[in-house]
């Protein structure tokens, strides 16, 4: 066991404790969030070298299974801050390397995802605000629907167009601290689930040092194949599987135990049915999410590329099984745990709330989308290759 994992598994309880009051309200999780920071698991894809406890994807994934299980939407909050930390770590210059990434091992500084945007969604790989140059430095003007816990991040990475003479596709990434941003909350957040996280519409604008930007001006493209994209679906993947898991081993628990509900009978064929459906659900999920986490890690410990089309489908496929996959094994666990221990809000096992909060799984970053980009390399592939031995090598 890892140190992040241990660390992680002492946290599951104080996530869980204040986990149906922060989605009842729809408040950020502080108490959570703060427990995180202290126990440095924000720095924990921080090189050693930067403080940091020098982790890779392998254990993002390993954590988010874990936290997610007492609390899915902190450990979206958490995960989503690791995706930026793995693009400043990887892309961004020794300056703000060295600036940035030891306020993030010591301080927990929170680092929040600004790539939303009205008029395009939440499409990752364009954008209609340009930043804009004077004397030397770079201003920011910048609305998002959606910014995840951005009312409390210390700061915020924004894609953005390179210049305003440059087309939609040629995006940069830059860093701005909270301390050079007004930023404005102009959207609440009252969803059906994911509540705590927490995620407003915002208006950002603020000025920017040269420095700042993360890559090369006009390259986030590479940023997002390398880094955002892989790090983001093994991130959301985890957390959805860790959140229906919880619900597994919960209702699981509650059968087994001098509490058994009366409506459920462990020699129900009906009953053993379903349980088998579920755990089916998450082992095609799991298994899928380690052989991805895995290829990712041997293509970065083998510098190949990551951009490539067959392997992108795989990634896009990562996402939209999990998705789909998590809220099918909870619907399934909602059903058997029938009105009382299934469908009301204080059940023993939160099985609404998980119910709720993965509803939101195939919404975010739309899977109609991915489905979409998918077939069309079905349509220049066909079925493809599938995994080989050669692949772990």
């Amino acid at each position: 066991m890892t140190e992040a994992v241990a660390t992680a598994t002492e946290l599951v309880p104080v996530l869980a404790q204040h986990a149906a009051r922060v989605d009842a309200e729809a408040a950020f999780p502080h108490e959570s969030v703060e427990a995180l920071r202290a126990a440095g698991l924000f720095g924990l894809l921080v090189p050693a070298e930067h403080g940091g406890m020098g982790g890779d994807l392998g254990d993002l994934v390993d954590v988010a299974v874990l936290l997610a299980g007492g609390c899915l939407s902190t450990a979206m909050i958490w995960a989503m801050h690791c995706q930026q930390v793995d693009a400043v770590a990887r892309h961004a210059g020794e300056r703000l390397r060295g600036e940035l990434l030891p306020r993030i091992a010591q301080e927990g500084y929170y680092l929040a995802s600004v790539t939303t945007e009205p008029s395009k969604g939440g499409h990752l790989l364009t954008a209609s605000s340009a930043i804009q140059v004077e004397d030397e430095d770079l201003v920011v003007r910048r609305s998002a629907p959606i910014v995840t816990g951005g009312e409390h991040a210390d700061g915020f990475l924004i894609t953005m167009r390179a210049g305003p003479d440059a087309p939609p596709n040629r995006l940069s990434l830059i860093h701005l601290d909270r301390s050079q941003t007004d930023a404005k909350v102009v959207r609440g957040w009252n969803p059906m689930g994911m509540r705590a996280t927490r995620s407003v519409g915002m208006e950002l604008a603020g000025t920017a040092a040269g420095h700042q930007v993360i890559g090369e001006p006009g390259g986030f493209r590479q940023i997002a194949v390398d880094s955002m994209i892989p790090a983001g679906h093994l991130a959301w993947a985890s957390c959805w599987l860790g959140a229906a898991r919880g619900g597994l081993d919960g209702l699981v628990s509650l059968i087994r135990s001098r509490k058994q509900p009366h409506n459920i009978a462990v020699d129900s064929d009906v009953v053993r049915h379903r349980l088998a459906r579920a755990r089916i659900d998450l082992e095609l999920s799991g298994s899928y999410l380690l052989r991805i986490r895995d290829e990712v890690l041997r293509r970065r410990r083998t510098g190949a590329t990551l951009d490539e089309r067959s392997f992108q489908t795989r990634l896009d496929t990562l996402k939209v099984v999990c998705s789909e996959l998590t809220l099918s094994a909870v619907d399934r666990l909602v059903q058997l745990g029938g009105a009382m221990n299934g469908y009301q809000r204080d059940a023993p096992v939160p099985l609404e709330r998980h119910f709720r909060d993965l509803r939101s799984a195939s919404l975010n970053y739309s899977n109609d989308r991915l489905l979409g980009a998918i077939g069309t390399h079905v349509l220049l592939e066909g079925a493809g290759r599938l995994f080989t031995p050669e692949d772990d090598l």
